[in-house]
């Protein structure tokens, strides 16, 4: 089989690190000593791939069986895709960089429904067709899971199997059943899609047919089972997450990922009730991880990763049994390592002013409230049952805890909405910004707006979407009439929302509209400087697909829908009942402080809510030591940057240091004041793509802490590429030394060096290039001053001298441009190597 890697492509893409497979906590296994082997595929950029929680539950959970590998792949950007097509190199795995084509089972997190174009990028760069019923035995099983698979109908016809509800036993049950078949041979894809279609919450597309049924001079496919015991898919639930799996060593991406933290689920599932909201009503219960196991989940994973930031993740945080509780313990632990705790969007009236002061003891992290309507009316519609009071008061006491913003998520389009309401969210707006005038105190309000989608499985499930003028004309209403230097508006552009709005509720025709609209090129939807509505309209009209038939047109609660034999195991009359209740602005209570509404998801046998009943104990409290500075010593750590190493961005490698040195309870001190940052200087960066056989950084550390140790510790953690050299401390000569000269090794991959230039620059008094900032200023530099030697070794290697005075410095890619006229192309592919220092040590160093 012909090995591919990306090694050829690499220096010519943004972020090449994504690619590398080396982050801290992954799992390698022999393909060859393995029974399955199974591709996570993250149909979206990397970013926000390993920002995802669920794909590391999987991850750990599957890697966690001796006999199963699980390796992971996302959506590459356009440029990395132009690279794969031009050298004809599929899309690879990171752990072994294999071909996906060469797993038994590809997965596929279904997330949002705009990332449905990326899932046929992964495959068509995988050579794996999109339709189910067109691969046979030769290729992987491809399966599904996530949020979008309650109705998993407008891309049911790419795979073989969806998994409707929490994965956590349901991936181990599939992959039991498919080892079992290969355990009698060669196992055919009937037979294991047979097997699987017994496990609840499984569901198999081909083993229904497409049933058409009219509707107001249209036609929707409303699946009909072919199979007396598949005619129901009933969601998959994990009864008490307290016995749930969770990633104790999580990997910990390079780059910037959306959220660069150490994620806590505290909890899964809400009781609120909110009308629009799909994830509160397919995720119930309520189900509570206790505050002891928390705690100890938290004690390892800090360990195991050095994250400096804790999200407690929830659907509302602020309702979880014991929240002050926890975070005060947390806090106490963790305030004097500098960690931070922060929670996602929180509803106003449980986050109290004890809260907060609990949050900013270590630094203020984000503060964030989805009131969602503007008006008490709307927000009785909607069952969002908070008042304009409350959120103001929980506003007031963020001002007084001293944030200085606040972000406020807000829809259009809701169901009933009417033009007081609009008027009502405008003035409720201004009415926030008067706060800041009463405080005397410069504070700014973010408020984003986004058109309502209803969604499947919750009572606004009939509701119409508002066409798509409507959303803009208010949009640009909302933006005119909050105009103040305090006021920042933010939106999601209405086209976006249409097309999401019709792949929230549609049916198995939107199959053949996604791989026309991907034919046409539309490619990572989700992102707004890629969505092109355009193409999406074209390819509605290539389809025949009518859009406003699938958004704007109210459905009747008596008529069949795509999604009906999904059991989100809540009642249909439930949503019924509640759709009612909207329409008479009538609020439901939280079940957790009143009675049943039976909505139909518990039996109190098998299934109930499960709150937390512990609180940490009191000897995991470690309250922060008082008392005197501790006195610190200056280390200096030298360390090589070579082959892979020289992949990562210069604030990657600063993130990558000091998360090993919080994994290894290096004491590392921290500046004083409002955001405390580790006190670590770097030399001079590196430019991405270069190497280097020796570089420096300078970190404070307590003056107790042996640091004899610290080099070879650091390397055994550190990915491939970095090595430490040496860990020193600092003396006074240090500072007096300066660099004389850098060396470089330079060999060519394509392209040769001449000698007769070399010659002719030798022989010159003057060589003068022109030099441009990144503000576009421009100046002219004397190559005679800054080149202090220049030799050619052969046609592909040379060996370059510069000074390393101050003013003087210039990077080598520059030199070989000037004076060799090489190609952009060249000098990317060009390996170029930091030599030793000759002469002295650097001291021009950035702090962080």
């Amino acid at each position: 089989m012909t090995h591919y890697t990306y090694q050829d492509i690499l220096n010519h893409i943004t972020m090449p690190s994504q690619y590398l497979g080396t982050e801290i906590n992954t799992v390698k296994k022999n393909p060859d000593k393995v029974k399955l082997r199974i591709a996570l595929a993250f149909p979206d950029l990397y970013e926000i791939g390993t920002s995802h929680f669920g794909i590391q539950i999987l991850y750990s959970i599957l890697n966690g069986q001796m006999n199963i590998a699980a390796e992971r792949v996302f959506c590459p950007p356009i440029d990395m895709e132009q690279q794969l097509r031009a050298k004809k190199i599929p899309l690879l795995s990171l752990e072994s960089a294999s071909p996906l084509k060469s797993f038994d089972i590809i997965g596929f997190s279904l997330l949002y429904e705009l990332n449905y174009t990326n899932i046929l990028t992964i495959l068509e760069l995988s050579q794996i067709p999109f339709l189910a019923e067109e691969r046979d035995e030769s290729f992987p099983l491809i399966i599904a899971g996530g949020p979008c698979a309650c109705n998993p109908e407008p891309v049911a016809g790419i795979f073989d199997a969806v998994v409707f509800g929490d994965g956590e036993e349901v991936c181990l049950q599939m992959t039991q059943k498919f080892m079992e078949c290969k355990k009698e041979g060669t196992p055919e894809k009937s037979e294991i899609l047979k097997q699987w279609s017994f496990i609840e919450g499984v569901y198999i597309p081909s083993f229904f047919s497409d049933n058409i049924i009219k509707i107001d001079n249209s036609e929707i496919i409303v699946p009909a089972p072919l199979h007396e015991n598949h005619k129901i898919i009933t969601k998959a639930v994990v009864r008490d997450l307290n016995k749930a799996h969770f990633p104790e060593n999580p990997v910990v991406p390079f780059g910037k990922p959306v959220h660069d933290r150490l994620r806590m689920e505290i909890g899964r599932g809400c009781t609120r009730g909110c009308r629009f909201c799909q994830a509160g009503m397919i995720y119930r219960p309520v189900r509570e991880r206790y505050s002891d196991t928390i705690f100890d989940l938290l004690q390892k994973c800090i360990c195991s990763t050095g994250y400096e930031d804790i999200s407690l993740m929830s659907l509302s945080t602020g309702d979880y049994s014991g929240i002050q509780n926890l975070l005060e313990n947390l806090m106490s632990t963790y305030q004097k390592k500098n960690i931070a705790v922060s929670f996602p969007s929180l509803r106003a009236g449980t986050l109290t002013s004890s809260l907060m002061e609990q949050i900013k003891r270590v630094r203020k992290t984000g503060f964030t409230i989805a009131p969602e309507a503007g008006s008490q009316r709307l927000r009785n519609v909607i069952n969002k049952n908070i008042t304009e009071e409350q959120i103001l008061e929980t506003i007031y006491d963020a001002i007084k805890s001293g944030w200085k913003a606040i972000k406020l998520y807000f829809m259009i389009g809701l169901p009933t909405e009417t033009e007081g309401d609009l008027i009502e969210t405008i003035n409720f707006i201004k009415n926030i910004n008067k706060i800041k005038g009463l405080e005397k105190s410069h504070f700014n309000i973010n408020a984003s707006f986004t058109t309502f989608i209803p969604k499947p499985h919750t009572p606004f499930q009939w509701a119409r979407q508002v066409p798509l003028e409507y959303s803009k004309e208010v949009i640009l209403r909302i933006k005119k009439e909050l105009q103040s230097k305090s006021i920042q508006v933010k939106w999601q552009h209405p086209e976006t929302s249409r097309i999401e709005g019709l792949f929230a509720r549609g049916d198995r025709k939107l199959t053949n509209l996604l791989m026309d609209a991907y034919d046409n090129g539309c490619r990572l939807d989700g992102w707004s400087d890629h969505f092109d509505y355009e193409k999406w309209i074209k390819s509605a009209e290539n389809m025949d697909i009518d859009i406003d038939f699938y958004t704007i047109r109210q459905k009747c609660t008596d008529e069949p829908l795509a999604w009906d034999h999904m059991d989100s195991r809540i009642h249909k009359k439930f949503f019924m009942e509640e759709w009612c209740k909207s329409i008479e602005e009538e609020s439901t209570q939280d079940c957790r402080d009143g009675s049943c509404h039976q909505c139909g998801v518990c039996d109190f046998k098998n299934l109930q809510p499960i709150l937390n009943k512990t609180e940490i104990r009191p000897e995991q409290n470690h309250n922060i030591e008082d008392g005197e500075e501790k006195q610190t010593q200056k280390i200096v750590v030298v360390y090589s940057k070579i082959d892979q190493g020289k992949y990562f961005g210069h604030l990657e490698l600063v993130n990558i240091f000091l998360r090993a040195i919080r994994r290894l309870g290096i004491p590392i001190q921290f500046s004083k004041g409002f955001h405390p940052m580790p006190k670590i200087s770097f030399e001079d960066p590196l430019p991405l793509g270069m190497e280097s056989e020796e570089e420096k950084f300078m970190i404070s550390i307590d003056k107790d802490f042996d640091h004899q140790n610290m080099a070879r510790q650091l390397s055994l953690i550190l990915p491939e590429g970095i090595t430490v050299k040496e860990c020193r401390l600092v003396d006074q000569s240090f500072k007096d030394k300066q660099i004389n000269c850098v060396s470089y090794s330079i060999e060519l991959v394509d392209g040769n060096f001449s000698e007769k230039i070399v010659e002719d620059y030798l022989k010159c008094e003057k060589f003068d290039m022109i030099k441009t900032s990144k503000k576009g200023k421009t100046r002219t530099l004397n190559l005679k001053n800054i080149i202090e030697d220049i030799k050619i070794l052969d046609q592909k290697r040379l060996l370059l001298t510069t000074s390393g005075e101050p003013g003087k410095k210039l990077r080598p890619a520059e030199i070989l441009k000037n004076i060799f006229g090489l190609s952009e192309t060249s000098i990317h592919q060009a390996r170029i190597i930091k030599l030793s220092v000759r002469k002295g040590e650097n001291v021009q160093t950035t702090d962080y």
